[in-house]
């Protein structure tokens, strides 16, 4: 731990407590004597003003209990990299960690059994051949060794440095410089500034494949700025960093295949436009976004957009996804695969098996439903069921069944636009298949002692349907709306209170 007060404290992120926080003032504080750092922390619960003490100003916080004074002997500023990776992986001997005999591992006071990890820690401690290291929560806050770091872990591709006292992209640059094959960077949950002017490329991060800046505070014009220096950079995730609006990236980050954007609160679904001409964006997390529709005008329905040319899969859970015209849509994206769409509040009255079938059925191309993978048995059931389901609207629309006159309107085109794709593709549906099924209704003197296996026999007599595809259930008078199945065969009518006037419901 290291609690020598910096030259640059101000500003810096620091560790007390197991709590993070960032330093925003370094003086005193009347009539105390002595040093005090004053922090926000990004726990606001942790602190007990906002910077205001007994009527001064010392410094700001966004919470009115998010600030602290503290000595600065109780803060750890953090250590370098190499030290970190040496601590992590290199067992240094400020760790009190000691080798007992071959199979034992001696951790202060205590000692632990090994049972086949003995080269594992020959491996790690290794440096010189880690190729993915992680120093997650190690406290990392500065470079360090700066020369040291290329010669000691000459061939690493993947670093985890997430939820660490990283402040700067600066530093980022100055760690990522030392390591010539870098392609993925994990650096979420590290609240860092960063640069406010473009960032021409330097070189270092040309290789860089994989970037995660999630919970950094980064906005999505300083993700614009830094984006030079990633010209090969394939995904770049953003989630929790109270993006709002969106601006075209113009010249950066036309490599990229996956964006998460997850829990952003954007405006609305038209941001998207502004990133719509990402040619090679393959995936696209939208997930706690609060989008609840989208639009891609430069397509009509029926017709394929040029936005988003080439999205695979598509990521809209727990939105505000209420309306059928926001799948509808997603219809006229050319290259669209996969959906995720749990939680939206999208037919709320349809039963799940039910919303999976009209979403399958309005969206053609559509592989994968919320990660299950949609056989063409399935595909085929969900667009005769859709194409009879709406037939009567259809009709009643315009529709017809001879070519030449069927002109549905406008208003159905646009709630239906793949209607009369199906019906090409499977038929116009006859106007058998659109008739309801129309109740039974029972006379007076069937309602003794019959039981559910005789009304079967007579039934069958009527439909020349056997007994045991029958099922049977009825409608109360007395209660609106809700049925009862008849479901054992040797009970009367009368045990289930069967009345005159009650309606009885035959499906097979």
């Amino acid at each position: 731990m290291s609690s020598i007060l910096p030259s640059d404290a101000l500003g810096r992120r620091i560790l007390c407590d197991m709590e993070y926080a960032t330093v925003q003032y370094v003086g005193s504080v009347p009539p105390t004597k002595g040093l005090w750092i004053g922090v926000e922390w990004d726990n606001p619960q942790r602190g007990k003003h906002d910077g205001n003490h007994k009527g001064i100003r010392y410094f700001k916080c966004r919470h009115p209990t998010g600030g602290s004074f503290i000595r600065p002997d109780k803060v750890n500023f953090g250590v370098g990299f190499l030290t970190a990776v040496k601590n992590r992986y290199g067992l240094n001997d400020e760790q009190d960690v000691a080798c007992g005999k071959d199979d034992e591992l001696v951790l202060g006071k205590k000692t632990v059994e090994l049972v086949g990890f003995d080269s594992v820690l020959e491996e790690q401690s290794q440096l010189n051949k880690l190729e993915n290291i992680s120093v997650r929560e190690c406290a990392v806050s500065h470079v360090g060794q700066k020369e040291e770091i290329n010669r000691t872990c000459p061939i690493i591709k993947s670093i985890d440095l997430s939820k660490n006292l990283l402040s700067s992209w600066e530093t980022v640059i100055d760690i990522a410089s030392q390591v010539q094959n870098l392609e993925i960077l994990h650096l979420s949950e590290n609240k860092m500034k960063f640069p406010s002017a473009a960032t021409p490329g330097s070189g270092t991060f040309d290789k860089l494949r994989v970037l995660a800046l999630n919970r950094t505070g980064v906005t999505w014009v300083e993700v614009l700025l830094c984006a030079p220096g990633w010209p090969a950079l394939e995904e770049l995730y953003l989630a929790s960093n109270d993006i709002t609006v969106l601006e075209r990236p113009t010249n950066v980050l036309q490599t990229l295949k996956l964006l998460d954007l997850s829990s952003n609160q954007l405006i609305d679904g038209n941001q998207l436009h502004l990133i719509a001409h990402l040619p090679r964006l393959e995936k696209l997390i939208l997930s706690d976004t609060g989008i609840s529709s989208v639009c891609f005008p430069d397509a009509e329905f029926g017709k394929k957009a040029k936005m988003f040319p080439s999205l695979k899969h598509l990521v809209v859970d727990n939105n505000k996804i209420s309306q059928w015209s926001f799948v509808n849509e997603l219809d006229k994206l050319q290259s669209l695969e996969s959906l995720q769409c749990w939680n939206n509040p999208l037919g709320p009255e349809k039963s799940p098996e039910t919303l999976r079938q009209l979403i399958i059925a309005k969206i053609g191309q559509l592989k994968f439903l919320n990660k299950s993978e949609i056989l063409p048995q399935e595909r085929k059931g969900a667009e005769l069921d859709y194409r009879k389901m709406f037939g009567n609207e259809w009709l009643a629309a315009g529709g017809h069944q001879d070519p030449d006159k069927n002109r549905p309107h406008e208003e159905f085109l646009a709630a239906h636009p793949r209607y009369q794709l199906l019906c090409l593709k499977y038929g116009a549906p006859e106007e058998g298949e659109l008739k309801r099924q129309q109740p039974f209704t029972l006379k007076n003197q069937l309602l003794n002692s019959m039981t559910i296996q005789k009304v079967k026999g007579l039934l069958y007599r009527l439909l020349k349907i056997p007994g045991s595809e029958l099922k049977l259930s009825y409608e109360s008078s007395k209660m609106e709306g809700k049925e009862i199945e008849l479901d054992n065969d040797l009970k009367s009518l009368q045990f289930y209170s069967i009345e005159n006037g009650d309606c009885m419901l035959v499906r097979w």
